[in-house]
């Protein structure tokens, strides 16, 4: 196995990784329940993918006024903190660590999950994007924007948030600081224009993102912790950058480095910016020299280009996602070279177990 850049261990904090590959978050709407709590069908999905270096839950939200999907499964609620415990059992009886990802989704949401109230956002900025409802893809709305004490409070949401990780028996957490949600609202000019202590210089607006880290470490020491950016999104949930978006998150990162986190997760462009000068298009080529930690990266890579982006010192570790979804044992196939198993994207966030627990590992692939 040490032959693969992949497939050796890494140290990430006070815990020993079996490998580098890591199964990234993914939003999969199984926890189809009244309390949107995990269920045993959730213990054997994370359960089957348990060879992983590191698994990253599925965006739990942190508060009721978090949500923007139907059917996910959250960690504010009791009943959600027992389903977690038996997902965390499962894949530590297996002998592998998993950390949970805690989520806002701000304005990426609909009034149908508040009651008829609209969603919180830094502004009163509507996305112009969509969001699965119980009847289906529904346009967002203008959204509220927060007030300074709505901010603060949402800050102890993710504390408390990571208190019940804590119960539920998690590695560590990941905060879900990207891809157009909350956290990632307030950075972006585009989504914040607010005049408060949030809003309106760079490090106003990334000042909640570190809020949130010191509130959470009262939970979980540095090490366990591990935060998600996407540095170039553009076009996607209204995320709409301009000229201080790359220097926000360069600013964002180095001062990552007065932490000893876990990780810090990194996302490749999930569109073609190459005609935006002020964009990068090689994200974790850039932002390697800024993190003297752990950098993990994701989008796009297979088992090729995942050991040639740690054989070049570019990133630590590889997060997939939707090869995770299709080959549970991928890092198993990686170490034999197995082919790899297509996914089926139209039960991605279908309820039941079809397209979600039934896919085969190598060994009953073989058997079969």
């Amino acid at each position: 196995m040490s032959q693969q850049a992949l497939l050796k261990p890494i140290k990430m904090g006070d815990l020993e990784l079996k490998n580098r590959v890591i199964m990234a978050p993914m939003t999969r709407n199984r926890a189809d329940n009244e309390h949107n709590a995990p269920t045993d069908l959730h213990a054997e999905y994370y359960k089957q993918r348990a060879s992983a270096g590191l698994i990253i839950s599925e965006g739990s939200q942190v508060s009721y006024e978090a949500r923007g999907y139907i059917n996910t499964a959250g960690i504010h609620l009791p009943e959600q903190i027992e389903g977690w415990k038996k997902v965390t059992e499962a894949v530590h009886n297996e002998g592998g660590k998993i950390f949970v990802q805690l989520w806002h989704v701000g304005r990426i949401s609909h009034p149908d999950f508040h009651d008829g109230e609209k969603p919180v956002a830094p502004s009163a900025i509507n996305a112009n994007a969509q969001c699965y409802t119980e009847e289906g893809f529904k346009d967002t709305v203008e959204p509220r924007a927060m007030t300074t004490e709505e901010v603060k409070l949402t800050v102890q949401d993710f504390k408390r948030a990571a208190k019940n990780a804590v119960d539920a028996g998690f590695d560590g957490i990941e905060i879900h600081s990207s891809n157009g949600y909350l956290i990632h609202q307030f950075f972006n000019k585009s989504s914040n224009q607010r005049t408060d202590e949030y809003g309106g210089s760079i490090e106003n607006r990334a000042r909640i993102l570190f809020e949130i880290i010191e509130a959470t470490k009262v939970y979980f020491p540095e090490n366990r912790i591990g935060l998600r950016l996407n540095p170039s999104l553009d076009g996607i949930f209204g995320m709409e950058a301009d000229e201080e978006t790359i220097p926000t998150f360069e600013y964002i990162v180095k001062k990552l480095n007065d932490y000893d986190l876990a990780y810090v997760h990194l996302s490749e462009p999930f569109n073609d910016v190459s005609d935006k000068d002020y964009l990068v298009s090689n994200i974790a080529e850039h932002f390697r020299p800024l993190y003297k930690g752990n950098l993990m990266i994701n989008a796009g890579f297979d088992q090729k280009s995942g050991n040639k982006v740690i054989e070049e010192g570019k990133a630590d570790m590889v997060a997939y996602g939707k090869l995770f979804i299709s080959n549970p044992d991928l890092p198993i196939r990686f170490e034999k070279n197995a082919e790899l198993q297509d996914w089926d994207q139209d039960t991605f966030y279908a309820p039941g177990k079809k397209g979600y627990t039934d896919y085969p590992k190598l060994e009953e692939e073989k058997a079969s």
